[in-house]
Formats: C-alpha cells, structure tokens, sequence
C-alpha cells in the first residue's frame, strides 16, 4: 500500500526569498521517512531552489497556482506562500486534508492545522482566521528543521563560548537588497584573523562584488547555494542573519547570533526570540544601524560570557525536530480523513 502523495503549494522569488521552499522541503522529507510522497508547485524560482538543493523532488512550475494544483493528483496539500488565503486554499484543496505554514496571522485560512512557529505566538492571534476545528502547532517546537542540525546539536553545544575563531554571515539565499555585502563591509575591518563563511545563493546581488573581495582577502570563504549548512553553523562561533526559518537551525545549534530584520513580517518574531535572551537583534531600517550593528558586533566578539548565555538560550528554544512532530500530526489527520 502508497503512501499519501501530498502537494505542497510553495512560494519563492527576489522578494519573497527562499525561506518558504526550504522550510517546506524539510517538511516534505519528514513526511517522506514517515511514508508520504510529495511534489512542489510554485513560481520558477520555486524550481529553481529545488534543482540546486533537491534535485530529485517533483515539481511543477507555473504561474498559475491553482490550476496546477486542479490538475494534480494528490490525497492532502500544504500551503507556505502569504498570498494565498482561505478561498484559495478551499479552491485547491477541494475538500482534501489542509496544513498551512504561516507566520503572520493577517488573513483567514482555509487550513485543518496551521503551523507558525513564532516563539511569541499565541492561539488568539488565530480567533476568528480559522475554522473552529483548525488545529495550532505554534511555537518552534513544531519549526521544520533538517535532520542534520540536530544530529550535530550535542557537540556544537559543548563548546559555545570559545574564542571566536569563525563568523557565519548567512542573510538569506536570495540576499534582498544586496544586504550580504553591506554587513561583511561592516566585519571585515573590524576583525584580524577570524575567518568569514558567507553563504549566498547563486543569483544573490552581493555575489560579483563579494567574489572580488574573496580573492584578495582569504578570511573570506563563499558558499554558494551549501549543502552543507549544518556543518557550517556548528562550525561558527558566532552568527548573523536574518529572522527567518533559518533562525530555528541557529537555535538548535546554540550559535550565538544577531539577527537583522529585513522585513515588516520578521519582527515579531525576532522580537520574541530577543526577549528570550536567545540572540541580539537589530533592524535594518533603523536610521542609526550602522553604528549600532558595530556596538552589537563588538560586544558579541568580545563577551564570552554573553555568547555562552545566548547559546543556552537559544538552544532552549528550539531542538531541531519539529518537522518529524508535525509530520505526524499531519499523517495522523490525513489517515483519520482515510477512514471515514
């Protein structure tokens, strides 16, 4: 007997970023060790993604989303893509088991489980967007994060608070406003031999110009479009990035961070996560950013004792196995519907 064969209805651009497809797909190979088979439809940049990170998924590129998802043959869908809502998810589901991937609890969801994993999440943010039988896995407890971070999660621990030997700047794959270049400006004269591992994606604005740096500064090492990101983060002594899913993968590692919010929809949970004492946040669109990231920067580098507290902080947070919990919550819902 097949597994349930799901489709997930994805988004992802220069914008938009890759955040959405990665966190998806880490869900999808959850569901995938638990039996299910998947297949991604969205924009191209969605393909794209994919054929740089799973070369082997199905999927579908088109423009028009819903009659893709009409055509498909599938037993349950997942949403992650914040200009679909209730009608659309209705519409494409027809009647099929609904997760949803969301973040923002701005608009009505036609979703039987909603996962937002927002350390400040609350269910009422929720009252009135969903249908009373809706379940919430809220918090990142339930974040999709690959399995190869948690398997490296007890010995990076071990030794947060080290000197710092190596910097992870990682702003996202699509790197929006060329934002990568900008923050390792600002590093690079402000450290001697520390090495500097900056991860981009293929088509990211910062890359021409970073590519330049590298070959005259050899603190410098480019990733571009990693496999190997688990390592990388284990590897670092301290982290900056972006509030993003990728927040959840710093977490489960312990990396002492600071996180730059890029986006309006990135606060909130940046805001959580500073509140927990888990990383040091700033905000691009603060008119003083600049002279605040060196402060935040320097006083990470130099406080052993504030990055061993962010570690155990943020490793608190987050234990890097939450796609398998909602894997199984969402199996669970699809063989129920089975059985009716």
């Amino acid at each position: 007997m097949t597994g349930p064969r799901i489709l997930f209805v994805v988004d992802a651009g220069p914008s938009v970023g890759g955040g959405h497809v990665m966190r998806s797909l880490t869900l999808a190979r959850a569901l995938e060790a638990q039996g299910a088979s998947f297949t991604f439809v969205g924009p191209p940049a969605v393909s794209e993604l994919l054929d740089a990170f799973a070369p082997d998924a199905a999927r579908i590129a088109a423009e028009d989303l819903a009659a893709a998802a009409v055509r498909e043959s599938f037993d349950a869908i997942v949403f992650d893509h914040y200009g679909l809502s209730e009608p659309d998810h209705r519409a494409m589901a027809q009647g099929r088991p609904v997760l949803v991937i969301d973040d923002l609890a701005n608009r009505p969801l036609g979703a039987d489980i909603v996962l937002d994993a927002g350390p400040g999440r609350r269910a009422e943010d929720y009252n009135g967007l969903i249908r009373a039988h809706a379940r919430l896995l809220l918090g990142p407890t339930f974040a999709p994060v690959r399995p190869e971070f948690a398997a490296l999660r007890e010995p990076a621990l071990a030794w947060r608070g080290e000197p710092v030997q190596r910097i992870l700047i990682a702003m996202g794959l699509t790197d929006v406003g060329g934002i990568t270049a900008r923050i390792v400006e600002r590093v690079r004269p402000r450290v001697t031999d520390v090495g500097l591992d900056i991860v981009l994606g293929g088509a990211a604005p910062s890359m021409a110009g970073l590519a330049k740096v590298a070959r005259r500064d050899q603190r410098l090492l480019l990733h571009v479009d990693t496999p190997h990101m688990a390592r990388l983060t284990a590897e670092a002594d301290i982290g900056i990035g972006a509030p993003g899913s990728s927040t959840w993968e710093r977490c489960t590692l312990g990396l002492p961070s600071l996180l730059i919010v890029l986006a309006d929809n990135q606060r909130a949970a940046a805001q959580a996560v500073a509140e927990r004492g888990a990383a040091l946040v700033l905000d691009v669109a603060d008119p003083d950013f600049e002279a605040a990231f060196d402060r935040a920067f320097m006083r990470l580098l130099r406080d052993p004792a504030l990055r061993r507290n962010l570690a155990t902080s943020s490793a608190a947070l987050c234990d890097g196995l939450g796609a398998g919990r909602t894997g199984e919550a969402f199996l669970n819902l699809i063989g129920t519907r089975k059985t009716k």
